[in-house]
């Protein structure tokens, strides 16, 4: 019976020493150089905005394609969003209704209500901001819900009172999260325009 000759030690170290630098160079331009490119491009595809319009609620706006896949329409409103097979994708739930008393906008209570409750509740991560979308008076909240970061837009117009509520889902938090506030900023109501606001808020333009 033939003995079956041992591999030299040197050999084995000198084997596992390039296998084990073939690792570190092929992480080193997986970190460096590969995954950066990458990522710009999820970023880039997902942020890209897609046209959505609704003359019957009234609004219309562009919507990150990364949220935008698949709608959903139910009376008074619609559902925008992106199925996975695990975990909640992104979703934009919208509701619009009539402005009853046809008020350009929201009223000095609604405002102290909103900016107040997150203190008032100890409501961790709540941020509040009063700003014009579209030049209509509109209210953004972002609050930690259901285990995740979630953004409600309220946007007021002398014909309709629009509500968005943007959840990120369980994917990039902090990639949808940025969509979902890309999206709400481009929104348009449709209506009469409103007059100019009776105090210094000023327009944020929806970023490039």
């Amino acid at each position: 019976m033939a003995t079956m000759k041992r591999i030299p030690t040197q050999l084995m170290v000198g084997l596992g020493i390039l296998l084990i630098g073939g690792a570190i160079v092929g992480g080193e331009y997986f970190l460096v150089r590969w995954y950066p490119g990458h990522k710009a491009v999820v970023e880039s595809e997902t942020l890209a905005p897609t046209a959505y319009k609704s003359d019957e609620l009234g609004f219309e706006m562009q919507v990150a394609a990364g949220i935008d896949r698949k709608q959903e329409s139910f009376p008074g409103g619609v559902r925008i969003y992106a199925p996975r097979l695990m975990g909640a994708g992104p979703s934009l739930l919208i509701t619009s209704q009539p402005n009853p008393d046809q008020s350009a906008e929201f009223t000095p209570q609604d405002l102290a209500k909103w900016e107040t409750v997150g203190s008032l509740q100890n409501l961790p991560d709540y941020h509040f901001e009063h700003t014009r979308i579209n030049d209509r008076d509109a209210v953004l909240i972002w609050q930690y819900k259901n285990r995740g970061m979630e953004l409600t837009t309220r946007i007021i117009a002398p014909a309709r009172l629009v509500e968005v509520n943007c959840i990120p889902g369980s994917a990039d938090q902090s990639l949808y999260m940025k969509a979902c506030d890309e999206s709400v900023r481009t929104i348009k109501v449709a209506g009469p325009p409103s007059p100019p606001p009776s105090d210094a808020i000023q327009e944020v333009a929806p970023e490039k």
